[in-house]
């Protein structure tokens, strides 16, 4: 069996928007990636957790997202890990559970301030491959160069899920921030308002 590599896309997805499926359309097209797995971050517990809708309805969101695309994959497995998830333990988890799959992780250039300070974080560099897309606002890091992160030149997406989560809740129309499927669930739900 090929060792064909799969990029595992973590997120709350709080909600799913049009820049997450560009950024994963990317990967999927421009990088050796051949698989797209959108993990779905359970309640982080530093985060604020008011804004943060329940996990079975931003796991609800991203299958109607990404639903007829086989490049792509929803996964929920951090809900069955311990609290809170550490990055370390899902990989582990994932590449035991999959032994033949070869993963990769797909980050925003916004994580290298804190990848510092993440548990493990020297043994995810010795392990595993990261590919880093731009943020908006982030500088020069201590890992550029570093032969574990392989940066990509993706779409700079100043889009976040908070700028469509205040439109929302002030009343903007914001579907064409959005898959159809997944303004509709959310216009349905009454969420953010």
């Amino acid at each position: 069996m090929s060792s064909s590599k799969t990029g595992l896309f973590f997120g709350s997805f709080n909600p799913i928007h049009s820049g997450h499926l560009m950024i994963a359309s990317y990967m999927a097209e421009f990088t050796d990636l051949k698989q797209v797995w959108f993990v779905v971050s359970p309640h982080n517990p530093l985060k604020e957790k008011s804004t943060l809708l329940a996990d079975h309805h931003r796991l609800a969101m991203v299958n109607l997202a990404i639903e007829e695309d086989q490049r792509f994959k929803v996964s929920n497995i951090e809900f069955k890990l311990p609290q809170p998830s550490y990055t370390i333990d899902t990989m582990t988890y994932l590449s035991e559970k999959y032994p033949l799959k070869k993963f990769a992780l797909i980050a925003g250039s916004d994580i290298f301030p804190t990848f510092h300070k993440w548990k493990n974080y020297e043994e995810l560099l010795k392990q595993y491959h990261f590919y880093i897309y731009p943020r908006p606002g982030t500088g020069k890091s201590k890992f550029d160069g570093h032969p574990a992160f392989t940066g990509v030149d993706a779409p700079m997406i100043t889009i976040s899920s908070s700028f469509i989560r205040n439109g929302i809740k002030d009343g903007k129309d914001m579907i064409y921030f959005l898959p159809d499927k997944v303004w509709k669930y959310i216009a349905e739900m009454h969420f953010y308002k």
